[in-house]
C-alpha cells in the first residue's frame, strides 16, 4: 500500500509523452480544392515530441513561448487546446498539467507544424492518463485544434502526421500508397512564410475571371497527380521527378509560387535534383526536392544552403507494400 502523500508523489512525476512527424504535399496542393486528389508525403525525420505531467504550477515549454500556462500567447491557442480538450476527454484536470513541446518544424511553412504538434500532444495527454488511445478519438482532438488553428481544415494533415506512408487523398479520404522503393526528399525552406488563404483567394478569383485557363490547369495537376501514384508504384523515381517538376511549372502558371520559390526549384535541379517543386499553400514556405538517395541529398541541401535556403531537412520515407 503507497501512502496519500506517496500516491501525491507520484502522480507529479507521472510523465505523457506523444510523438508525431511533419509531412508535404508531393503533389496536388490547390488542384485538391476544386476536387481533384491530392498525394501527402510523411516526414518521418522530422519528429515532433510533446511531454506533459501533472503541476500544481503548469507551465508551457517551448521554442516559441516558455513561461506559465496562463500567460501563452495567443498563437499558443492550437496545442493548447488539444491539451486541455484532451484532458477533458480523459478525466485529467486541464488546469494542472504543464506541457513541453520539441518540434523542428516552422510554423507557416506547409510542413503540417500545427497537426504535428497537435496530434503529439493528443498522445502523450492520453499517455498520461493511462488511456489507449483510438485513431477515431485522436483524429477528433486533432481537428478541433486545427480548427482553432487555420478555421477550417480538410483533414489532410491530421492524417499525413501519422501515415507510414504516402496518402492519396481525395474527398476527405485518405488511401496508403504502394512506395515500391525508398524515397528521399530535400526540404528548403525560403524564410517567408506561406500564404495559403492570399494563395487560395487568388486561384479563386482568376477561376472566376479566367474559368477556361483554371480548368485547364486544374485537370493537368490531377493527370500528374494520378501519374506521380503510377510512378510511386513502380519505383521510376526519374518519371516522379520529372512530374514535381512539371507540377510545379503548373502551380506556377496558378501564381500561387514566388520568385523564391522558383529560384530554389531552378539550384535543386541544377544541383542534381530529380525534380523539385513547391509544397503546400505557396507564395513562401517550402520546396522539396527529390534525391536519388541519401548521400545525394546531402549534396543537394548543401547546394541549396548556399543558394540562400534558410534551413533545410532530408527526409527519407521507407518502403511500403500494398
Amino acid at each position: 500500500m503507497h501512502s496519500s502523500a506517496n500516491l501525491n508523489e507520484l502522480q507529479n512525476t507521472a510523465i505523457g509523452v506523444g510523438l508525431a512527424h511533419g509531412k508535404s504535399i508531393l503533389i496536388g496542393e490547390h488542384s485538391v480544392v476544386y476536387g481533384a486528389p491530392a498525394i501527402a508525403f510523411p516526414l518521418p525525420d522530422l519528429q515532433v515530441r510533446a511531454t506533459v505531467q501533472h503541476s500544481a504550477a503548469p507551465v508551457l515549454l517551448s521554442e516559441v513561448y516558455s513561461g506559465p500556462l496562463s500567460n501563452a500567447p495567443a498563437r499558443m491557442s492550437p496545442p493548447l487546446t488539444a491539451m486541455r480538450e484532451s484532458a477533458k476527454r480523459f478525466d485529467l484536470d486541464p488546469a494542472a498539467i504543464s506541457l513541453t513541446i520539441d518540434s523542428p518544424i516552422p510554423v507557416e511553412r506547409g510542413l503540417g507544424s500545427s497537426a504535428a504538434v497537435a496530434t503529439a500532444v493528443v498522445r502523450a495527454t492520453a499517455s498520461l492518463a493511462g488511456v489507449e488511445l483510438t485513431e477515431l478519438d485522436r483524429f477528433n482532438l486533432v481537428q478541433y485544434a486545427e480548427h482553432i488553428a487555420h478555421g477550417t481544415s480538410s483533414g489532410l494533415d491530421a492524417h499525413a502526421v501519422v501515415a507510414t506512408g504516402p496518402l492519396l487523398f481525395r474527398g476527405g479520404v485518405p488511401k496508403l500508397l504502394r512506395n515500391k522503393k525508398e524515397v528521399t526528399l530535400v526540404i528548403a525552406d525560403t524564410g517567408t512564410p506561406g500564404k495559403t488563404s492570399i494563395a487560395v483567394g487568388g486561384v479563386r478569383a482568376l477561376r472566376e475571371n479566367r474559368p477556361q485557363l483554371i480548368t485547364v490547369l486544374i485537370e493537368r495537376l490531377a493527370a500528374l497527380t494520378e501519374s506521380a501514384e503510377a510512378a510511386l508504384g513502380a519505383g521510376d523515381h526519374e518519371l516522379l521527378g520529372g512530374i514535381m517538376t512539371e507540377a510545379h511549372a503548373t502551380l506556377n502558371e496558378l501564381g500561387v509560387s514566388s520568385h523564391e520559390l522558383n529560384k530554389l526549384v531552378r539550384d535543386a535541379i541544377a544541383a542534381g535534383a530529380l525534380g523539385a517543386k513547391m509544397t503546400g499553400g505557396g507564395l513562401g514556405g517550402c520546396t522539396i526536392s527529390l534525391a536519388r538517395d541519401p548521400a545525394d541529398a546531402r549534396r543537394i541541401e548543401l547546394a541549396l544552403r548556399s543558394a540562400g535556403a534558410v534551413c533545410t531537412w532530408v527526409s527519407t520515407l521507407q518502403q511500403t507494400a500494398q
